[in-house]
């Protein structure tokens, strides 16, 4: 891999109740996939950082909501490039329970412009990131429309 590709890695939350799956908008500052996509909350992990606690943190940040518990289910790697910048993104993906509350994103100006409980059944793979539409297939969720 050469220097000018950047490394990170991050932390996601599958989150499904009453067949709808928790996902974020990612903004115009959304580092690796495209903006206005429906994304899995959840990001990057600070350096010192155990993925646990980035995840909650992520998820706080993101959706509003508190993580009362976590388990990992899954790695996938992806490259992208955006913003003029090439990466190399692997993601930890964790099947989470959460506290029940309203949503809202409360860290504002970052990657994430919205947070929803969508259907299961409406979920469009073409406005779905890459690693929310493995989300989806890590739970045995239907196959999202094209």
């Amino acid at each position: 891999m050469g220097s000018d590709i950047q490394a990170r890695v991050s932390a996601y939350a599958i989150a499904v109740a009453e067949d709808r799956m928790l996902l974020t908008r990612l903004s115009e500052n959304s580092p690796v996939f495209t903006p206005g996509l429906w994304h899995l909350p959840g990001g990057g992990i600070d350096p010192g950082e155990q993925p646990r606690e980035a995840l909650a943190r992520e998820l706080y940040e993101e959706t509003g909501l508190e993580l009362l518990d976590a388990r990992l289910v899954d790695a996938r790697s992806y490259s992208a490039h955006r913003l003029g910048v090439g990466r190399h993104l692997v993601g930890l993906f964790y099947r989470v329970g959460l506290a029940p509350g309203p949503l809202a994103v409360t860290k504002a100006d970052d990657s994430t412009s919205d947070v929803s409980w969508i259907p299961l059944s409406g979920l469009e793979e073409s406005r779905l990131s890459p690693a929310a539409v493995d989300g989806l297939a890590m739970i045995g969720g239907p196959e999202p429309r094209t």
